[in-house]
């Protein structure tokens, strides 16, 4: 967006007019926001193939809703995430995709990996059977193209317009809902289901990739296990999940009387170009900063920002110190995060996060983080909320979201009024 908000012609701001998701704990945004108020962590132990007991956040949403087992057979659980979070983000945006032009309906999601689950089975199958190759599925190749979860939401919703996955590592969920807005904006398309989806659990790989790096997460009792800024943190726990938007322009969703969420009025990517894993704070706060320009504010008319948070410790230190950089004197500004009620979900995280923060337009709380009992000294930041609710009036909110190979992106969201 190169002008701020109030520069805007009607047809040019972008507007959020429903969301639907599944994370650990809540299959919807009112389970999910009440998990979140209410303290409720999503994160339980379970056995994996060849990692043992783990930590880590699993969803319980019902695959066969909106798809046939025949379809489930033949997709990827991360598509199963897809078609169910764009179900319900059309059912609660009120839309009715019989009466709009499938062309003009665009699907953009961002991911961090995907077939994964199917892959690992196959070559699990594979030698349980003296590697005859011949029992590969031929399902093999549409399960593992780089555009499956979205077109899979697509031959369920018989949309007929764009749809591409954006591969963004941890940025990914923030940067599906860049590409819808400026999808909208470009006139390319007149509804955008936008978001982010991960199905990392179903997996040893990143298990055990994370547990060579030293940065896998867990404890005896698996709802402490992902505790970011805590001094006891020990790393990541994995999630999968997936949020979805419907996005659409101002001027539509006041024709149709939509009820509007939120209004999205700023964002950012930027690259660090510095390290494969390590962030850099330097470009973080450069990517929160565009941002702000972009949406015409200064940092303290901001209420909430969401860390990304991931509960390692150069990760947590490090988006500490870019916080206090940008926010340092902001007394009105409330910092939250989410990943210690239900893990790191991945190319969810970023859309799942703010979502979990758009009701407090309408609710008037902030929820606090999660895990943190002795904060880290060198994550100690002015307002951040970590032991219970708060009341606020929260008008403008903050999305933090970072990812490996140094991709950063922010989202800034505005509770909308007429």
């Amino acid at each position: 967006m190169s002008k701020p908000e109030s520069t805007l012609s009607d047809n040019q701001r972008i507007v959020i007019t429903g969301i639907g998701l599944t994370a650990p704990n809540g299959n919807n945004l009112a389970e999910f926001r009440n998990a979140l108020l209410e303290g409720k962590s999503g994160i339980t132990h379970q056995e994996i193939r060849h990692m043992g007991e783990v930590a880590l956040g699993a969803c319980s949403f019902d695959q066969y809703k909106y798809q046939s087992k025949k379809m489930r057979r033949r997709g990827t659980r991360a598509g199963a995430i897809s078609i169910y979070c764009a179900h319900q983000a059309l059912e609660m945006g009120g839309i009715d995709l019989t009466k709009l032009d499938p062309s003009q309906v665009g699907v953009y999601l961002g991911i961090t990996e995907h077939g994964n689950v199917e892959t690992e089975e196959e070559i699990h199958q594979l030698y349980q059977n003296n590697l005859d190759t011949s029992l590969w599925s031929h399902h093999h190749n549409p399960r593992t193209v780089s555009n499956s979860p979205a077109g899979e939401v697509t031959l369920s919703l018989k949309i007929t317009g764009p749809h591409y996955t954006i591969g963004a590592a941890c940025a990914a969920g923030n940067m599906g809902l860049i590409q819808g807005a400026q999808m909208l904006r470009l006139g390319e398309v007149d509804l955008a289901l936008a978001g982010g989806v991960s199905e990392s659990v179903h997996t040893f790989g990143i298990f055990a990739a994370f547990k060579a790096q030293g940065a896998l997460g867990n404890s005896s009792d698996p709802t402490l296990a992902s505790r970011p800024l805590d001094t006891n943190r020990n790393g990541i726990v994995v999630s999968e999940g997936g949020a979805i938007y419907t996005l659409e322009r101002l001027e539509s969703a006041k024709a149709r009387g939509a009820t509007i969420l939120g209004e999205i009025i700023g964002h950012h990517i930027n690259s660090d170009a510095t390290d494969f894993v390590l962030p850099n704070p330097k470009r973080q706060e450069e990517c929160i900063l565009a941002a702000l320009k972009k949406a015409g504010l200064a940092p303290e008319e901001v209420d909430i920002v969401n860390m990304h948070a991931t509960g390692t410790t150069a990760g947590d230190i490090q988006e500490t110190e870019t916080i206090r950089q940008v926010f340092s004197d902001c007394p009105n500004t409330y910092i939250n995060a989410t990943k210690g009620f239900i893990g790191h979900a991945m190319g969810a995280a970023g859309a799942l996060e703010l979502a979990g923060n758009i009701p407090s337009f309408t609710d008037g709380m902030i929820h606090p983080a999660r895990g943190i009992s002795d904060l880290d000294p060198k994550c100690k930041i002015d307002n951040l909320l970590y032991q219970q609710p708060k009341r606020h009036n929260t008008q403008i909110i903050l999305n933090n979201s970072f990812g490996m190979l140094g991709i950063n992106s922010v989202v800034i969201v505005k509770n909308y009024q007429e």
